[in-house]
């Protein structure tokens, strides 16, 4: 049978699952989810000397439209690693700026070739790249193991400590038994279903559609945003693709639907006439992604025995592409706290809530700047016919980098111990 947790009760699970188990392991930290929050928390701890396994429900990497943004402070803990050089040897491009072009003029937001850093640019790389060489690392280590195809539905609780998990995956169902379980799976997260965790969630106005289009070798490189009176297009360079981001009121997608692809195209052009030599590429609404935007955090990140991290701590606005940085800031933080409590084969409450007491407030502090962007800047260009003006408080000389610096690094520095 399936555990469910509430927040301040854990009962027991049986030792004896309701399904036929095929088999049974122990590690030292189960993590579930293999997005950037946990292989990069896999090969910390690996690192470590820990043992440690990794769950994946998928058979790869591969998924569309996933966070490709890798900013200056993830680069820096790639750095730490030894391991930046080489990630700067994958295919990439670069975003040294954050610029925003109207009918009337091109603005920047964040220009972040004024940073002190050696990385003073956002790297484009896409996500299943990051991934495959994050795990490759982690597994030149013997005390890591990766599993995938792994869906995770049970969690195993004694004596009100989660004690680990139960999964379907080759075979049949397996169950693993962890000193720690550590939920890194994502926005939709099973874990945090399963541990019955409650949320502050908050309501953006916009939700988004993903498509991709051709990009032509003479196009300026990084990425634009496009902003005409009730359009908003962000788009951002793969190379020989652009990765478009179609911006939308919340709730309209199904009467975009519904008004059928060739207005939807004809809207897009409306707000990035260039494009209009390509549109053609869209043929079918299934090439177009469609995601709900959310924004929300859960009150309290752990149980006994159980740490949420990442998307699954806290979901985050597409605003500024952070959120694989955040979650990845998470996977080090974690790592910091955690290494010697499970080096001792003993993790405590207080070294959970640890971790949130350090993650909590970047956390809050960035959804708040995310929100102010959102309801500042784009409901009015979605909601009418004004242009686009850039929040007046931007155009200070003390507060130019602050949008650079706060997207490239978040509020605290986030290192490697």
């Amino acid at each position: 049978m399936t555990t469910h947790l509430p927040t301040n009760s854990l009962p027991d699970s049986s030792i004896n699952s309701a399904h036929e188990i095929v088999d049974v392991q122990t590690t030292d930290c189960c993590i579930v989810g293999g997005g950037p929050a946990g292989a990069v928390l896999a090969l910390l701890l690996a690192r470590q000397g820990i043992p440690v396994m990794l769950l994946e429900a998928h058979r790869d990497f591969d998924r569309d439209f996933r966070g490709d943004t890798i900013h200056p402070s993830v680069m820096q803990i790639m750095e730490e690693l030894g391991l930046s050089d080489r990630l700067l040897q994958l295919p990439h491009t670069k975003m040294r700026q954050i610029r925003v072009k109207t009918p009337e003029d091109t603005v920047t937001l964040a220009d972040f070739s004024h940073l002190k850093t050696r990385y003073p640019y956002i790297t484009m790389l896409p996500q299943v790249k990051f991934l495959e060489f994050i795990t490759q690392e982690a597994q030149q280590y013997p005390n890591f193991q990766l599993v995938m195809g792994a869906n995770v539905q049970e969690l195993i609780a004694e004596d009100g400590v989660v004690k680990g998990v139960r999964y379907r995956g080759s075979g049949g169902w397996h169950e693993i038994r962890a000193i720690l379980t550590v939920g890194a799976d994502g926005r939709h997260s099973k874990l945090r279903q399963l541990g019955g965790f409650e949320s502050v969630e908050t309501s953006p106005p916009m939700d988004v559609l993903w498509f991709r289009l051709p990009r032509h070798p003479e196009e300026f490189e990084g990425g634009m945003g496009r902003f005409a009176p009730g359009g908003i297009v962000a788009m951002l360079d793969r190379g020989d693709e652009w990765q478009i981001a179609y911006v939308i009121s919340k709730g309209g997608y199904q009467q975009l639907r519904a008004v059928g692809l060739e207005e939807f195209k004809k809207s897009v052009v409306e707000v990035v006439p260039e494009l209009s030599d390509r549109l053609d590429h869209l043929q079918d609404w299934s090439q177009v992604a469609f995601l709900s935007v959310e924004s929300s955090r859960v009150k309290r990140w752990y149980h006994p025995g159980l740490l949420l991290i990442g998307d699954a701590a806290h979901i985050m606005s597409p605003v500024g592409g952070v959120g694989i940085n955040y979650a990845i800031q998470d996977a080090v933080v974690a790592a910091n706290v955690l290494s010697k409590p499970l080096q001792n084969k003993y993790v405590e409450l207080r070294d959970l809530a640890k971790v949130q007491r350090q993650r909590e407030l970047p956390t809050r502090i960035i959804q708040a700047f995310q929100t102010f962007i959102q309801k500042r800047v784009f409901v009015p260009v979605l909601a009418s016919n004004r242009t686009f003006q850039p929040p007046a408080l931007l155009r200070l000389p003390i507060l130019r980098d602050l949008p650079a610096r706060l997207i490239a690094f978040g509020v605290f520095p986030v290192h490697v111990q």
